[in-house]
């Protein structure tokens, strides 16, 4: 009973497959996402550099931005690079700001001497900091300017 239904599969895709490659021919080509074709060069917008001053926050506890690059920072199941300063153990050490004591505090609430693993994944709250227009339009306001 196996061997029919796949063989009738397998006759189905052969002759599916032709019949999809002509109509994807006939559809026009391939275009990039951004409305050019394929073989067209298409200049690339500005990139915008991460600014090493600090940037102030926008609302209360707003995760601090990161001044500097994090593109190569290992931080994964093994290992956080970020600690490496940011840790209270090298903080004085390297001139890097303490991570806060919210930081050391497991789920119920109790101090520990190493991170917490709910906050072990720095990139989920702190993102670099850039001098870049939004992303979308939008009216958000800072709280300070209220």
């Amino acid at each position: 009973m196996r061997k029919p239904f796949l063989a009738g599969l397998c006759a189905l895709a052969i002759a599916i497959i032709p019949a999809g490659a002509a109509l994807a021919q006939s559809a026009g080509g391939l275009a990039s996402l951004r409305g050019a074709g394929v073989e067209e060069n298409v200049p690339v917008e500005q990139v915008f550099q991460q600014e090493t001053r600090r940037f102030n926050r926008d609302y209360r506890q707003q995760p601090p931005l990161i001044p500097h690059s994090s593109d190569q920072y290992q931080i994964d199941l093994r290992a956080n690079q970020c600690l490496g300063c940011h840790d209270w153990t090298n903080a004085g050490d390297r001139g890097a700001p303490t991570l806060s004591m919210t930081h050391y505090l497991d789920r119920d609430g109790r101090e520990m001497d190493h991170v917490a693993g709910t906050r072990w994944f720095c990139t989920q709250c702190h993102v670099p900091q850039a001098n870049a227009p939004a992303l979308v339009q939008n009216t958000f306001e800072s709280s300070a300017s209220r």
